[in-house]
């Protein structure tokens, strides 16, 4: 499962995970017009795509981006901000959605974040560290109280010994709470009876370069860009360069 997440999620569809599971596919022409839209001041060039398992926490030079009939998914690291009430608000409504959900989390860091944007008003963010909160707004919801209850502690390695001011909960877990409640899967719940994995969710990948410094890319009907039994909707935007570099957040 990813050991990051820096995700945005625009959602209408009152059944998210179900639409996730009834469209395999996602549209690659509405995801190429959200990253120019999102991304004004850069060129913005089809990449290599997959899915979330490996993309929900792309490097600075990328974006993936799943376009699906009531959901959309944008993974990106301005999504991965220690205070979500700084959000851009080009990022906060960009599709004039009902719900706007950020989870974000990176495990090397123990930290976790969450937000929620209700037609674009702000209702509740959460970020910390494991052990300093960084920021706390908004009406805790009903589904919190086993977090701070102790019922998900930190689970530690052999041989170490927890901060005294630990808080009584694992960040990141919290923030995969959040999108458990919100989304309906975990990035880090692990496959059981047959749940919905962040392998089950493909997004169109973007590079995204300086103005006038994009690469020419491979057009679709260039021979040597995909193998003839290439027929999945991200063939055409496979880009030259496949690789990712990982980053984490600080």
């Amino acid at each position: 499962m990813p050991s990051t997440a820096s995700s945005l999620w625009y959602v209408d569809a009152p059944d998210p995970v179900a639409v996730l599971r009834d469209h395999p596919d996602p549209d690659p022409a509405a995801a190429l017009a959200l990253a120019r839209q999102l991304n004004p001041d850069l060129d913005v060039v089809p990449a290599a795509s997959g899915t979330m398992k490996v993309w929900a926490g792309p490097d600075p030079g990328s974006m993936y981006i799943g376009c699906y009939p009531g959901v959309t998914v944008v993974c990106t690291t301005q999504a991965a901000v220690s205070r979500p009430t700084r959000l851009p608000e080009l990022l906060v409504r960009p599709l004039a959605s009902e719900r706007t959900y950020l989870i974000s989390y990176d495990v090397a860091h123990g930290w976790g974040a969450f937000a929620h944007w209700e037609r674009g008003e702000f209702r509740r963010s959460f970020s910390s560290t494991r052990v300093d909160i960084l920021e706390d707004a908004g009406l805790p919801q009903v589904w919190e109280r086993s977090y701070w209850a102790g019922e998900h502690p930190l689970r530690l390695l052999p041989g170490e010994f927890p901060d005294p001011q630990t808080l009584p909960f694992d960040p990141t877990e919290f923030a995969d709470g959040a999108n458990a409640e919100w989304l309906g899967f975990r990035y880090r719940g692990g496959e059981h009876d047959g749940a919905l994995v962040p392998d089950d969710v493909p997004v169109c990948g973007f590079s995204l370069f300086p103005k006038g410094q994009a690469p020419q890319p491979i057009r679709p009907e260039d021979p040597k860009a995909e193998p003839h039994n290439s027929g999945r909707w991200f063939g055409w935007l496979r880009g030259r360069n496949g690789d990712r570099v990982h980053e984490t957040t600080a």
